[in-house]
């Protein structure tokens, strides 16, 4: 999966300057200050455990559906 990521970054590279991904970089990393400027630093920490925990729930939901393919799987063999 790394290297089809790698391929689609090269792919990313060849039609997006250089100068350009340099400026939406730098905006992103503007744009998250401006956000801890704005919160104070108990929220951002809170947020960002929030998405951690929001993520888990996601990842179980999938290894819960995949457990049951191959539960069914095994019995239809």
């Amino acid at each position: 999966m790394a290297e089809t990521d790698n391929k689609e970054h090269r792919h990313f590279r060849d039609h997006i300057p250089e100068e350009a991904r340099m400026h939406a970089r730098n905006a992103r990393e503007e744009m998250c200050k401006g956000w801890a400027a704005f919160f104070p630093p108990e929220y951002i920490a809170r947020r960002r455990r929030a998405r951690k925990e929001m993520l888990l729930a996601a990842r179980e939901l999938i290894n819960h559906a995949l457990d049951r393919l191959e539960s069914y799987e095994t019995r239809v063999d």
